[in-house]
């Protein structure tokens, strides 16, 4: 029986290397951009009152143009130049989310504080009918209630309109007047909301109409039916064509097919677009100026008299220029807010209780 020389030793098998990134050996700590931008922040705002500007806009602008400087030259030496460019492109991203989002949160923020030292079930319940600009009482009661029936009629007359008028450009339209529909629906999709004030005054002095709740809906209705199109024409487009051909291939006529498979299965989406859009009207303030002209009485009927809305109240508050006026003003801008954020949370709870399901 041979054995192995004892005086050859064996070759010891080679340690395996430790994984080494291929984009650079160090890195910096996850919380690396944090202290990128308190020191940024430091020497935006030092640099700013050194140079003597108070603009908090101007401390911002400097701070964030510190934070991309830091974040990619600390990056290049610490990593590499390719990590570098990937940490910029992240920073600007950030810095671009915050240049919008701050704007907002301030807004919102200035808005609750302020309107909330004035807002209370009084304000709610009351009119301003008898209350000078000076006084601190008065409520927004008649306001509120103008808002309402002006966009619930608008909403009345936009969404059966325009939910026809999207049935007819995804379900039948091919020709030149569909390309017709589709141009105007474009055209009115961007038209300015003082150009159909101004067109609806046309017609109130055409025909001598006394302004009226009802003339300012109308004018909301030609804002409201493009918004109300472009919305439905796009869930209807969602729609599988595997549910038409199928309904279809049973014998079922197309505008059966249309009204008991194609709209219940868009109906969740149609629905939000219909709240995003009364959302979209329901601060309109120039067609209200000129059709509704504002009062401070209540008046619950749209069809005769003038009447406010809470856009109005807000600018004819302002424009008092008192500080309870301002007071007020506040007050009911808070309540705009809050009305339409609730529209936009019903339907986004519209939307996902609607939305297909995907599991089994």
């Amino acid at each position: 029986m041979s054995h192995a020389p004892t005086g050859v030793m064996e070759r010891p098998s080679p340690a395996s290397p430790s994984p080494k990134s291929s984009l650079g050996s160090r890195s910096l700590p996850r919380l690396a951009p944090l202290g990128f931008a308190v020191v940024s922040v430091a020497l935006g705002v030092g640099l700013s009152l050194a140079a003597g500007w108070e603009s908090r806009i101007q401390w911002g602008l400097i701070s964030a143009l510190f934070f991309l400087a830091i974040s990619y030259v600390t990056t290049t030496v610490v990593e590499n130049q390719r990590q570098a460019k990937d940490r910029l492109a992240t920073s600007v991203m950030w810095v671009c989310f915050l240049i919008a989002v701050v704007p907002l949160a301030s807004l919102l923020w200035t808005t609750i504080v302020r309107g909330a030292e004035r807002l209370d079930g009084y304000f709610l319940t009351h009119s301003m009918a008898g209350v000078l600009g000076s006084e601190a009482s008065g409520g927004v009661y008649h306001a509120l209630i103008g808002t309402l029936e002006q966009v619930g009629i608008a909403t009345v007359i936009s969404a059966p309109l325009g939910l026809l008028t999207a049935v007819y450009l995804v379900e039948y339209g091919k020709g030149s007047l569909a390309k017709a529909v589709t141009f105007f629906v474009d055209v009115m999709t961007g038209i300015p909301s003082i150009v159909a004030g101004l067109f609806i005054l046309s017609i109130m002095l055409m025909f001598s109409l006394e302004p009226s709740g009802l003339m300012g809906a109308l004018a909301l209705t030609i804002l409201m039916v493009p918004v109300v199109v472009r919305s439905t024409e796009e869930m209807l487009k969602l729609v599988p064509n595997e549910l038409r051909e199928a309904s279809l291939a049973l014998g079922i006529p197309k505008w059966r097919t249309i009204l008991k498979v194609v709209l219940p299965t868009a109906i969740g989406g149609i629905t939000t677009g219909v709240m995003l859009a009364i959302a979209r009207i329901a601060g309109e303030t120039a067609p209200i100026i000129l059709l509704v002209f504002g009062s401070q009485l209540i008046n619950t009927n749209p069809f005769e008299g003038a009447q406010s809305s809470l856009p109005f109240y807000i600018y004819e508050q302002y424009k008092i220029g008192e500080a309870a006026s301002y007071d007020r003003a506040w007050a009911a801008a808070l309540v705009l807010i809050a009305f339409v954020m609730i529209l936009n949370l019903v339907a986004r709870g519209i939307a996902r209780w609607k939305a297909p399901k995907t599991g089994r």
